[in-house]
């Protein structure tokens, strides 16, 4: 009897061994990590009252209807705006291979500059399925506030530039899903929106 129980015992103990093994080092981690929040407890997104490229007044519920991947930037950028927006059209691209759905929406932090005639413009070189956001100083920053992005006038003149944060937002009608960060390539973001959309 005692040897039955010294087997068994050294069977489970292999088997424990055996399973933990597989969700420490063989198991890959899942790319999807839902949480809602950045940092903290503060909620990603909410209510907007925008204009799109087109100069249809719109709220949020009127452009996020699925999965959507949106980000603050301006078109004037010289650098990171295009190509984090290049990037986000190529996953969205990648996706609508696959079969899934994603609107990319460029969201504007210069609205002086960017009026709907310069939105329009700019969407119709980025992608026929983007839609551009713009509307007056106030409706621009409660929008950032509530998505948290930051950005700030830098420089006088016509030529001046905007600090801001670069991140991109995967939002769904229920609200946030994840982040993107800048250093992700078309493929990892293609990659990471996938298992939300199965």
């Amino acid at each position: 009897m005692s040897k039955h129980i010294a087997i068994l015992a050294s069977t489970t103990a292999a088997t424990l061994l055996a399973v933990w093994v597989y969700f420490e080092f063989i198991k890959p981690a899942s790319v999807c990590t839902p949480t809602g929040v950045i940092a903290g407890n503060a909620q990603i997104g909410g209510p907007f009252e925008l204009v799109t490229h087109k100069g249809t007044p719109v709220t949020d519920k009127d452009v996020i209807t699925g999965l959507s991947l949106v980000y603050f930037g301006y078109t004037f950028c010289p650098d990171i705006c295009p190509l984090d927006m290049a990037r986000n059209v190529e996953a969205v691209d990648l996706l609508d291979e696959a079969g899934i759905d994603v609107t990319p929406i460029f969201i504007t932090i210069d609205p002086a500059r960017d009026t709907p005639v310069v939105l329009s413009d700019y969407v119709d070189v980025m992608h026929e399925k983007m839609i551009g956001l713009t509307g007056t100083e106030a409706q621009v920053s409660a929008a950032s506030k509530a998505y948290k992005t930051y950005y700030r006038k830098n420089g006088d003149g016509e030529d001046y530039l905007m600090d801001h944060s670069t991140f991109s937002y995967l939002m769904s009608p229920s609200g946030f899903l994840d982040y993107i960060q800048r250093d992700q390539s078309a493929e990892q973001v293609a990659q990471k929106i996938t298992c939300y959309a199965n």
